[in-house]
């Protein structure tokens, strides 16, 4: 039977980058053989981590650019193109983010495509230790947009910008 492997994105402000590597050392043996997409700093740091804990152990880690330099953007977009299923995004409540935006729109996002999602070390205890993390039966429901995408279906906004752009032109 193949292994179950789940696509986990990693990410932490610079106050919880040390609570999320000592979260992924802790679960290290659940997280084996899972694949994981990181922003930039987290993932160098966590990848160093378990290689010291496990230096015989080849993980699988994609690294994305600094949160704030776009790694944020670079995660979303995977996350829009279905490559990862879990996102642990430890986030650090007390402290202004100059890319804050940036952290609104991936947060809304994981929401958007309903993968799981945790901010904190508490959630994130408990999604690891949830059966259904290695359940392989286990699929997410994907929300049907298809109302929002095809809302302009059948409505004459093309016409009506033409026409007006005509109309424009025709003044002049």
């Amino acid at each position: 039977m193949e292994k179950l492997i789940r696509r986990i994105g990693l990410v932490a402000h610079d106050a919880m980058k040390k609570d999320l590597i000592e979260w992924v050392l802790w679960n290290s043996e659940l997280l084996m053989g899972h694949k994981f997409y990181c922003t930039g700093t987290t993932g160098t740091l966590i990848q160093e981590a378990l290689k010291e804990k496990h230096p015989d152990v080849e993980w699988d880690f994609t690294i994305l650019k600094s949160g704030p330099l776009g790694g944020d953007q670079q995660m979303g977009s995977r996350i829009v193109d279905g490559e990862i299923d879990y996102l642990f995004f430890f986030t650090d409540p007390m402290t202004l983010q100059p890319h804050d935006t940036d952290v609104k729109a991936l947060t809304r996002l994981a929401s958007v495509e309903n993968i799981v999602f945790c901010c904190n070390r508490s959630t994130a205890d408990h999604i690891i230790s949830s059966p259904l993390f290695l359940d392989p039966d286990y699929e997410r429901t994907h929300p049907d947009y298809s109302g929002y995408t095809k809302r302009f279906e059948n409505k004459p906004v093309v016409t009506e910008a033409v026409e007006s752009v005509k109309k424009r032109k025709r003044k002049k």
